[in-house]
């Protein structure tokens, strides 16, 4: 199989109009691979707070019809990164923010097959934490070769998340971020951490550039079920490509069962 990682450059000189053109144009040019893969919130910045509100759209918006008609015009499955949703009036409850951070994956026929509302908010009762709702559903897509389990940057650090993906058939992470380059370590540990844990394939696909003068850390990366990597992007806007094996995971997972021995419903101690 073989995926492309586009890691794009965001920032302040481009508009986003701008930019959903020329990531349209990166995405046909992706004829002949499986699976292209795009970051978080590429087309207002993931730290550009002010910007979540003016450049929220609907599902059916500018960014969809752009994507979709890309992913059918490359005939490729297409993880197209993010979006700030604006949810329609009277989705949740009242208290709840109408903005969603959510995930779009379309088919190679260009129809969307999946949405995905980012489940954990960064920001400590700030930033995406109080201006977005959090999503509630774990959301998995059957792809010809494999199962991609949907997660978003933060989202990361939460493994329980990622085995409930796997409990749902998942064999490949595919995770949009837009991840700080001060915290890069932490992005390139915690890969490689999910992938071993689960036994699974993890697509990490980062931005580029400054968002609201926060520098992002780049280095997309590829890593295996046994937490090699196969392929990490440099600092900057970049291509990344990479041929992988699906199969490897069950072969991984029949070779080392580590997961058959998950003990399930242990009582909390008490002190």
């Amino acid at each position: 199989m073989r995926a492309s990682l586009l890691q794009i450059d965001v920032n302040d000189d481009e508009t986003v109009a701008d930019r959903r053109r020329r990531v349209a144009d990166l995405v046909r040019d992706q004829a002949g691979v499986d699976l292209v893969v795009l970051p978080e919130l590429w087309t207002t910045g993931a730290f550009a707070y002010e910007e979540f509100g003016t450049g929220a759209e609907p599902l059916d918006g500018p960014t969809h019809e752009a994507m979709s008609k890309a992913a059918g015009d490359a005939g490729v499955w297409l993880h197209a990164g993010s979006i700030p949703e604006r949810a329609a009036s009277g989705t949740g409850p009242e208290t709840e923010a109408p903005l969603y951070n959510t995930s779009l994956v379309y088919s190679p026929a260009g129809e969307r097959v999946a949405a995905y509302r980012k489940i954990h908010r960064f920001g400590f009762d700030k930033g995406e934490a109080v201006l977005m709702g959090a999503g509630t559903d774990l959301v998995t897509v059957r792809l010809p070769e494999t199962v991609i389990g949907v997660a978003t940057c933060y989202d990361l650090r939460f493994p329980e998340l990622f085995r409930g993906l796997v409990d749902a058939g998942a064999q490949t992470f595919v995770l949009p971020a837009g991840w700080p380059e001060r915290r890069r370590s932490h992005w390139t540990l915690l890969a490689q951490a999910r992938a071993v844990e689960n036994q699974a394939y993890v697509l990490a696909c980062g931005t580029a550039g400054t968002h609201a003068g926060v520098p992002q850390a780049g280095h997309s990366i590829v890593v295996d079920p046994w937490g090699e990597v196969l392929a990490e992007a440099g600092p900057g806007e970049e291509i990344l490509t990479v041929e992988f094996d699906p199969a490897k995971v069950e072969e991984t997972r029949e070779q080392f069962p580590a997961l058959k021995d998950r003990l399930l419903g242990l009582d909390t101690p008490t002190r």
